[in-house]
């Protein structure tokens, strides 16, 4: 199933195994790694591919439950996929802020890469930039010039640019790669 996904595709899918249910795993669409697990059924499945936004069966409050309605950190779907059996589902998407109920990226903790080497590891940081601008602990440098407004974050962005910039043009590789480290 892709984007274009219509509800007749839903009549290959083995909803009688799982007693209505169909594990559905979240991917992330730009690194790869494993977010959660959610159950769908026919009407979340549905709801999935009309929102965009993923939607998931809650088994405890017997209902459909839209990933972040309550935390406000939503599931956009960029796919769904079903397995080789038609009872499993790979939804992949792109989550707005922490997944786990806990706070973190993923609810299975830090997962590795699913393609290593890739400069991926920028949809991560973005992540983790998002955790704190959403979770602002104490004590983080990116809550604090996250919270002193979209101003100073592109004031301090230009200054790190700039520093890049000047080593790069009389610097060491060293002193590139450090201030490289400084903008990220």
């Amino acid at each position: 199933m892709t984007r274009a996904a219509k509800a007749t595709d839903l009549d290959g899918l083995d909803f009688a195994k799982g007693g209505g249910l169909l594990p559905a795993i979240v991917q992330h669409a730009d690194t790869g790694a494993v977010l959660m697990l959610g159950y769908m059924n026919r009407e979340a499945l549905q709801a999935t591919l009309g929102r965009r936004r993923v939607v998931f069966f809650s088994r405890g409050r017997q209902r459909l439950w839209e990933k972040g309605e309550t935390s406000g950190h939503s599931l956009d779907l960029e796919g769904v996929a079903p397995d080789c059996d038609g009872d499993t589902l790979l939804v992949t998407a792109r989550p707005r802020g922490p997944v786990c109920h806990r706070g973190a990226a993923s609810c299975f903790g830090a997962v590795p890469r699913a393609v290593p080497g890739r400069i991926d590891f920028l949809a991560t940081l973005e992540e983790v930039i998002a955790e704190r601008g959403a979770a602002r602990p104490a004590g983080s440098y990116t809550a604090a010039l996250l919270a002193s407004g979209c101003k100073r974050v592109a004031q301090k962005v230009g200054e790190e640019g700039l520093e890049v910039a000047l080593a790069a043009a009389g610097g060491s590789d060293a002193e590139v790669i450090e201030e490289v480290s400084d903008l990220l």
